[in-house]
């Protein structure tokens, strides 16, 4: 394997980072269900004076051609160009307790390198803990709190939140890698799986990145503001109820989601909220399918409406 070190760059800044810091990380590319790592990030960079200590080449791990950068045209010239970042920096809570963000792209390209030049990162600073998060879609109603699935080495954290526990396989990203890596070291490692609802899953749910600002924090004890992200959501729920309130076939959605979420949350026979009276969970075909009936029913009305990008 090539050197990992050569993956990235540290920065003056570096020099300044205390040891025993926890490291957070979200970055987006795979399965952001909801938006909720990206609210997660955009959040995070709107509420705190991050300072970078470690920059990822682009030009190594991304595919430019998958995620193509940004650019601005104004009337006769490109006045900017907006290229991908992946950034470790570091960042101090509501509370002004400092710790170490890992935000940007899932890297395209050689995963192992970057897993280890991630280790290499934790090892250098002297890393505490490391938390990360994503979400996928599940046929879970959004009448109920999103629910998470707990992963990695803090058990303390698996017993107390994690809602569902499947022996499944399923794609993985760049952070599953580095947490395996962690996890084979012992080291303090635990990742959150959102469960978002199917149906809100190409949504901006706000929810959501409440939800993974508040799994952080049960995991590293850092506190962060979320009121504008609640007051999102409540105008966003109130949206959605608007909807299902006028069509009978979204009720009918929600209100079996419903009955099968409560029965498995007190603890009826059913092993999870998210499988079908046969206790068999749909396949990504089924629920897609399922989704593109539900916003079938939604053509013809205002083209800004939660249900439709």
């Amino acid at each position: 394997m090539l050197d990992p070190r050569e993956l990235y760059e540290l920065t003056p800044d570096a020099a300044n980072v205390p040891e025993g810091l926890h490291l957070v990380a979200g970055i987006t590319g795979f399965a952001d269900a909801g938006s909720a790592v990206s609210q997660f990030t955009s959040h995070l960079d709107e509420i705190l004076d991050a300072v970078p200590v470690a920059v990822f080449d682009a030009d190594i791990l991304l595919d430019y051609r998958a995620r193509r950068p940004i650019i601005t045209f104004d009337e006769d010239h490109i006045s900017d160009y907006e290229p991908a970042r992946l950034t470790l920096s570091l960042a101090h809570d509501e509370l002004a307790r400092p710790f170490l963000l890992l935000t940007g792209f899932e890297p395209d390209f050689q995963w192992e390198r970057f897993a280890s030049a991630v280790e290499q990162l934790i090892e250098r600073f002297a890393v505490a803990s490391a938390t990360w998060v994503h979400a996928i879609p599940m046929p879970v109603p959004h009448t109920r709190p999103i629910s998470v699935t707990v992963s990695g080495t803090r058990t303390d954290l698996a017993e107390s939140m994690s809602v569902w526990r499947p022996r499944t396989q399923a794609p993985s990203t760049a952070l599953h890698l580095v947490e395996y890596r962690l996890q084979q070291r012992e080291f303090p490692v635990v990742g959150f799986v959102l469960l978002v609802p199917h149906y809100l899953a190409d949504t901006e749910y706000p929810a959501a990145a409440i939800t993974a600002l508040e799994s952080v924090s049960a995991a590293t004890g850092l506190i962060f503001p979320t009121d504008a992200l609640r007051e999102a959501n409540r105008e966003f729920l109130g949206r959605i109820d608007e909807q299902v309130a006028e069509n009978g076939e979204l009720t009918k959605l929600v209100d079996s989601l419903e009955q099968r979420h409560d029965s498995y949350m007190e603890g009826t026979t059913l092993r999870s909220p998210l499988t079908d009276v046969d206790g068999e969970l749909p396949s990504a075909d089924e629920i897609a399918a399922e989704l593109e009936k539900f916003l079938a029913l939604r053509r013809g009305r205002d083209d800004e409406t939660p249900f439709s990008r």
